[in-house]
């Protein structure tokens, strides 16, 4: 912030892109003397500013200032004096409710927010993001999103809701939304999520496309000609593919949550397997584990090599390993089609990238957690098997395209969907898990570094680990980059770019 003193009043000048005209034509102004006291600010909403002056005022201020868009400023630069304050000038302060209930101030994009991974409105969250489910079956991708976006602000709040009131300033929470929350902290309970969980379309619709290898179109085929369960599948002699018979006969043990203590087994075996067939390779444990989760419903992986070029046809090399180990149960693999065109990498036509990968079921040792006694171990021994079925997704990129990999790999659904909403709608470019392309240029993608320094300047200011989540994104420790000259370099530590969801 700079401040610049004039004999009637005090001007307060949020520092945004001044550049050296504006700031020596300030020096120019000492000799008026007709101003009120004002404060100049840009890109920053009329909220913000209020909140940052009732804090440091330590009262409301509301009365007391003008709160101007830098336009006002600008107008005045050119007519050389202070022009008449309009309505176009003034920013909007929404107004403040009456009573005790505390103004929440939120961004409205999810990747500028922070996020816990342990939040404060679990019993309502969990609510809106059961409807959301529940529209994906029935493919309603705007209701499911719109679900989704309420929950994720509801995430971030730093208090537990009591009140609907308390929501009134808070973006992405419709109507709909607000019913369902002020019937639970009304009653409760919301009768729509129990007659939701309770539905019989809505059981078999989430059992069948649990089924490793079903999606929803295949789910509500199989339920409309009567079909409801993995058994039934059995029963009826339904033909299925390669991935959906791997799907319904490891049903129960892909249901389980995976641990990170099963994660961190895992990821030892597929260091060993890169290294072994690649020395060099540099793996990272991507998805919900990488933002800091316990739990997991599968295990992914990133893997590159600094030579680039040398990972190509890594994913067949580190299958051979694994089979011949005896630790594939299932797989199927992809080859990289980014690079396929005769003119070059192009833009994709959709946000699915187009990385080499395999799709796989592990076949994982069993192993006793640390604080169980031999009787336990013994007991658990005789009543399952010696090993479990766990989904692993393998996931090799050039190096160059690393960075943008690692973003995009890191999750969650819902914080990369809104990236790349900020992207297009405020930055003009276009981000995916290869590159970031300015709209407005016909210019090759940014470079990782380049990546690095403009999500920096897009998102909130670096989290903590644990902020992570629908949280936070962070970069691994000794990722690789390409410096401004295109030469290669490692970023020592977590370099943090903005929340997620």
């Amino acid at each position: 912030m700079k401040l610049v003193n004039f004999p009637m009043c005090q001007f307060s000048f949020w520092r945004g892109r001044w550049g050296h005209l504006e700031e020596h034509s300030l020096h120019d102004w000492h000799e008026a003397k007709d101003f009120s006291l004002k404060k100049n600010t840009e890109n920053n909403s009329g909220d913000d500013v209020q909140a940052w002056l009732d804090n440091q005022s330590g009262g409301d201020t509301s009365t007391s200032v003008h709160l101007l868009d830098i336009s006002w400023f600008t107008e005045s630069m050119e007519a050389g004096r202070p022009v008449t304050v309009q309505d176009k000038h003034r920013l909007k302060v929404n107004p403040k409710p009456n009573g005790d209930a505390k103004i929440i101030l939120m961004k409205s994009y999810a990747c500028q927010r922070r996020t816990p991974l342990k939040h404060h409105n679990v019993f309502l969250t969990e609510a809106l993001e059961l409807l959301a489910e529940n529209a994906e079956f029935s493919e309603n991708e705007g209701r499911s999103v719109a679900f989704r976006r309420a929950a994720s602000v509801l995430k971030a709040l730093p208090c537990r809701v009591h009140s609907v009131d308390e929501l009134k300033c808070l973006p992405w929470l419709g109507e709909h939304s607000q019913r369902v929350i002020k019937e639970i902290l009304e009653d409760g309970t919301s009768r729509e999520v129990e007659t939701t969980r309770q539905c019989e379309q809505f059981q078999a619709m989430k059992a069948l496309t649990g089924i490793f290898g079903v999606g929803v179109r295949t789910a509500d085929r199989w339920l409309r000609e009567g079909l409801r369960s993995p058994s039934d599948l059995i029963q009826m002699g339904q033909q299925l593919n390669r991935a959906q018979q791997a799907g319904v006969q490891y049903y129960n043990d892909l249901q389980k949550p995976v641990t990170k203590a099963e994660a961190e087994v895992i990821s030892d075996i597929v260091q060993e397997a890169v290294h072994t067939v690649l020395p060099g390779a540099e793996i990272q444990l991507m998805g919900g584990f990488k933002r800091g989760k316990e739990v997991g419903h599968d295990v992914d992986f990133l893997i590159t090599h600094p030579e680039e070029g040398k990972e190509e046809g890594l994913i067949a090399k580190i299958i051979n390993w694994l089979e011949e180990k005896g630790l594939l149960l299932y797989q199927k693999t992809t080859r990289n089609t980014y690079l396929e065109q005769m003119d070059g990498p192009a833009r994709p036509l959709n946000n699915m990238d187009q990385f080499e990968r395999c799709f796989s079921i592990f076949k994982l040792q069993r192993f006793a957690e640390s604080t169980e006694s031999e009787a336990e171990r013994s007991v658990k021994q005789s009543e399952a098997s010696s090993w479990r079925a766990v989904r692993v997704d393998l996931v090799v990129s050039p190096y160059s395209q690393f960075a943008f990999a690692t973003l995009g790999w890191t999750g969650s659904k819902l914080f990369e969907r809104e990236l790349r909403r900020w992207a297009g709608q405020e930055k003009h470019m276009s981000l995916n898990s290869h590159a970031l392309y300015d709209s407005n240029q016909e210019s090759d993608a940014h470079t990782n570094l380049e990546l690095v320094w403009i999500l920096h300047s897009w998102l909130c200011p670096p989290l903590r680990p644990l902020q992570h989540n629908a949280c936070s994104h962070s970069r691994a420790a000794n990722s690789p980059i390409r410096d401004e000259r295109g030469s290669m370099r490692t970023i020592k530590g977590p370099h943090c770019w903005g929340p997620l969801h």
